[in-house]
């Protein structure tokens, strides 16, 4: 009898995504399902989805979600983990969403050192209002709001999140990946199993960036949008394990 080497992940709920063609959401989501399944933490896992294209991110996930008003995802992460320790805390927010109005949570919820796991999806723009400049949207390019490009000295740069949060006592993993082809697909996996590990060994604040292609709202298709992170994003946003302290002995938070 043939042994299946593709399925759907147990707690992913047979339901299609409304994501548009090419979207990276998908891809992730079935990644973090994966990990759950894997470290068998499905029973005692609660998410915390965002404001923003991933918000009806409880239809996808089969285990306990919220919600957080926008920006608000690592202080109900935070809420939920310190009322519920023994459960497995990740909040899944988008970069409009936690690099713009999210980022005093954020960097607070790092800086105490709470123990939850941070999900932090980049498209460099706002993906479900219509494309306009986001925190992390990169010199030149064009969106709604920018149509002639994004300059320094009219609009500023690019807001590297994961590098502040790296600055953090309390942080102790952070790592940024992308899912615009297999063999980075992959490292996203082993980022998010590293992370949830971490939390679940009680070792604090960990956050796994990814670069997520966002085709409608770049006006590419799905493969030009995958080649524009490769060449273009990641000039701005490079690929890399930005700290990991998992196995320091830490003096301090948490």
């Amino acid at each position: 009898m043939s042994k299946p080497v593709f399925h759907r992940p147990k707690y992913l709920k047979d339901a299609p995504f409304h994501y548009c063609p090419g979207c990276g959401h998908s891809i992730i989501h079935r990644l973090i399902a994966e990990v759950i399944e894997e470290l068998g933490i499905g029973e005692i896992t609660i998410g915390v989805p965002p404001a923003g294209c991933a918000v009806l991110a409880y239809d996808y996930f089969d285990v306990d979600m919220g919600e957080a008003a926008h920006g608000r995802g690592c202080a109900v992460a935070t809420g939920i983990k310190r009322i519920l320790p023994d459960r497995i805390v990740f909040s899944y927010q988008g970069d409009g969403d936690i690099a713009a109005i999210g980022t005093a949570e954020t960097i607070h919820a790092a800086n105490r050192g709470e123990n939850i796991t941070v999900i932090f999806v980049n498209n460099s723009c706002y993906g479900m209002t219509g494309g306009q400049m986001a925190p992390t949207t990169v010199l030149g390019q064009k969106t709604t709001t920018t149509p002639g490009g994004r300059t320094a000295p009219l609009h500023g740069t690019p807001i590297d999140l994961s590098q502040m949060i790296a600055l953090a006592r309390g942080s102790v993993y952070i790592e940024r990946t992308s899912v615009h082809s297999v063999r980075h697909i992959l490292k996203t996996k082993k980022a998010l199993m590293k992370a949830f590990t971490a939390q679940m060994n009680g070792r604090g604040f960990s956050l796994v960036e990814i670069l997520s292609p966002c085709p409608t709202n770049w006006k590419l298709t799905p493969v030009e949008a995958c080649d524009h992170i490769e060449k273009e994003i990641t000039k701005t946003f490079p690929l890399k394990v930005i700290k990991d302290e998992i196995d320091a002995d830490r003096q301090g938070p948490p």
